[in-house]
């Protein structure tokens, strides 16, 4: 390695996933001088281990779990056949489409220097990668996350599966249980059950522990209606392997215990920063655990070094590591104080039906609001979730007296694009008369959101006041 400065870009940005990438292809696009550092695979947990393959697996057993219930339709299949080989070459192939947009060769193409290595920070203001020292007028470090294991006895001395490894697994999966039951282990849990896995999840609190109960109680039931066990307020003490299986020793909160027996372990407790051998002491960056610690701008202790995505310890969401590219490039680029307002965050967990949220919970809401509503319909309102036999859903609104939107929680088939509208309503502040007062196309699942808009309305409209106005205008020639 030489001790010369090498290069001196503009921006040096360290991890090529979502949020990254986002800040090196505006960066460069805008003029600016990058070297974007990425030591693994291109396009982050997200395109290889994360998002892309964990939908297209969602996509093969939705596709399973369809021929299985078309009876409601009038219509029967025979049994469908998994081919396990298949599907990973149906992920692999998705994944392998959409690489080229993440790719070293588009980068490059756009005027970026890209650096296949690990970077270490050697002073506050220059980094060392690829046998180069980088010094940058500033850096943005986007190193993402893994997925966290827990300390349970045994753990470590029997094979087990993350989101990391479970896509490339071609053989059928007799017995799988899934430690975790956030939206990881509920998606992968559900996914592998309606491929024909046994599925046992442990979870030790409840399921989806932060989302909303009554909104996690219709996922609850879809979960048990693919044959999943659920062992919630359940913890794993231990695991031991066995000849031929791995043996599962479950304490409940109450003190009863069981041993579960499995061919195959999940874990997905949780994810991780990244942020080992960086050097960020060498660079005078303060962290918050393994977290990297930022301001609401995303800077770090070093004003001239920012830090984006799950690195910080925020929400662990691609698209919120995106957002955080594009604060960062606003106050880089153009020297404008933006900053992240969690408020208008999304998420999304994609089991079937899905839950979505956005804004704040009622809860939440409660604490800061003294005059907090909440508004809720169930789908069985809804025309076409009535002809899709899709009823089992619900919307939920919470909203301030003035009609303020505050947050907005839907479980339900596609509520994940049901949630967009109300994503627009929130960061815009629009009030919930608008939603109200849409046009929208019938029979759609999207009449839901003006459905229970227009039902918060409804006693103020049909009002004996109103109702006296009207009787008087009738009156007028």
């Amino acid at each position: 390695m030489t001790d010369t400065v090498e290069l001196t870009p503009d921006i040096c940005v360290i991890g090529g996933g979502s949020g990254g990438l986002t800040v090196a292809a505006g960066a460069a696009q805008l003029g600016a001088k990058v070297v974007l550092i990425e030591a693994g695979e291109m396009g982050g947990d997200c395109l290889n281990n994360g998002c892309i393959p964990s939908k297209s697996l969602l996509a093969a057993a939705h596709t399973a779990a369809t021929a299985k219930s078309a009876g409601k339709f009038g219509i029967s299949f025979s049994e469908p056949v998994i081919d396990h080989a298949g599907v990973a070459k149906h992920i692999a192939e998705v994944i392998a489409g959409i690489a080229p947009h993440d790719s070293v060769e588009r980068f490059e193409g756009l005027g970026v220097t890209v650096i296949r290595d690990c970077a270490v920070f050697v002073a506050a203001d220059e980094v060392a990668a690829g046998g180069k020292r980088i010094k940058a007028k500033r850096f943005v470090v986007a190193t993402g996350s893994r997925p966290f294991v827990p300390p349970i006895a045994g753990l470590d001395l029997v094979p087990f599966l993350t989101n990391e490894s479970i896509f490339a697994v071609t053989e059928p999966i007799e017995h799988l249980v899934v430690i975790g039951g956030g939206p990881i282990g509920v998606e992968l849990a559900q996914a592998q059950a309606r491929l024909g896995a046994k599925v046992t999840l442990v979870e030790m609190a409840r399921l989806l522990p932060k989302d909303d109960a009554d909104l996690v109680a219709y996922v609850r039931r879809a979960l048990l209606a693919d044959g999943i066990r659920l062992c919630e307020g359940t913890s794993v003490v231990r695991i031991e392997k066995t000849e031929g299986s791995l043996s599962i020793h479950l304490a409940q909160n109450d003190g009863q215990t069981e041993t579960v027996t499995a061919s195959h372990v999940l874990v997905a407790v949780g994810r991780r920063a990244n942020t080992t051998g960086l050097g960020l002491d060498k660079a005078g960056v303060d962290l918050n655990g393994a977290a990297i610690k930022v301001d609401a701008r995303l800077r770090t202790s070093n004003p001239n070094i920012f830090a984006i995505g799950d690195c910080t310890g925020g929400p662990a969401f691609t698209h919120v590591a995106g957002y955080h590219g594009g604060v960062v490039l606003r106050n880089i680029l153009f020297r404008l104080p933006a900053k992240v307002n969690p408020d208008i965050i999304p998420w999304v967990t994609f089991s079937d039906p899905e839950l979505a949220y956005v804004g704040l919970s009622d809860l939440t809401a409660r604490g800061r609001f003294k005059d907090v509503r909440v508004e809720q319909l169930d789908f069985s309102a809804n025309d076409r979730a009535r002809t899709e036999r899709c009823t089992g859903g619900l919307i939920k609104v919470v909203l301030r007296s003035n009609g303020q939107i505050l947050g907005v929680g839907i479980v339900g088939p596609q509520a994940g694009e049901l949630l967009a509208p109300w994503c627009l309503a929130i960061a815009r502040g629009l009030k919930l008369s608008t939603m109200a007062g849409l046009l929208l196309p019938y029979p759609t699942l999207s009449e839901i959101s003006k459905r229970v808009a227009g039902n918060y309305y409804a006693p103020r409209l049909f009002s004996p006041g109103v109702r006296a106005l009207v009787r008087g205008l009738l009156r007028l020639p």
